[in-house]
């Protein structure tokens, strides 16, 4: 459909820069999220360039399936609730939370020239607990796991685990970025469609 060109947008662009930075190691270092060149050389575009390069082909392969499964959800349901400012909040939606996600790593690792992030998984997050206020009964589970759950329950299982794992240092995923980039799609929805969370709440105690 005509509506889903800005998910087009992000999506394409994100594969192919992906799949150059995979075979170009100067092209991913440049574009990686590193928070000590961010302070020392200033270079804050990283805090979104980092989201569209990847660690690997599965890495991109699972991160665009989820983008694109989800991102059609919530395009179809502003179209709905925005009109013609659909694609507008969607932007507004995704490429902050690139930005928000990685704020606590940021603070946290300002010193470490070796902590580097890679990944749209944060803005991903934020599309995904978008879509459980606005679709809390549905089903939802994770990939490759034959077990769905209402989503809300999922999401609610989800954001603690991200918080017990978030403060582990051992851990090659990034759990603090799809912590925060949950929080960063909740908060969103409060922001401009609070009412939704009247739904939420309806839905989940019918």
């Amino acid at each position: 459909m005509n509506h889903f060109i800005i998910l087009y947008s992000i999506l394409i662009p994100t594969i192919i820069i992906s799949l150059m930075a995979l075979q170009n190691n100067e092209l991913m270092d440049k574009l990686k999220f590193n928070p000590s060149h961010i302070f020392t050389s200033k270079e804050w575009y990283r805090m979104l360039s980092y989201g569209i390069v990847h660690a690997d082909w599965m890495h991109l392969a699972i991160n665009m399936y989820v983008l694109w499964s989800f991102g059609k959800i919530v395009l179809d349901d502003f179209y709905f609730l925005f009109g013609n400012l659909a694609n507008l909040m969607f932007l507004a939606l995704y490429m902050p939370a690139l930005a928000v996600s990685v704020i606590p790593s940021l603070i946290k690792y300002r010193n470490d020239i070796f902590y580097n992030a890679v990944g749209a998984s944060g803005a991903i997050s934020a599309l995904v607990y978008v879509t459980i206020i606005l679709h809390p009964t549905g089903g939802m589970g994770l990939i490759f796991i034959p077990i769905s759950l209402p989503a809300w329950v999922f999401g609610l299982l989800y954001l603690i685990y991200t918080i017990i794992m978030s403060r582990k240092e051992n851990t090659r995923i990034g759990h603090s970025a799809h912590l925060w980039g949950a929080v960063y799609g909740l908060f969103y929805v409060l922001t401009f469609k609070p009412s939704l969370y009247l739904y939420f709440f309806q839905q989940i105690w019918a």
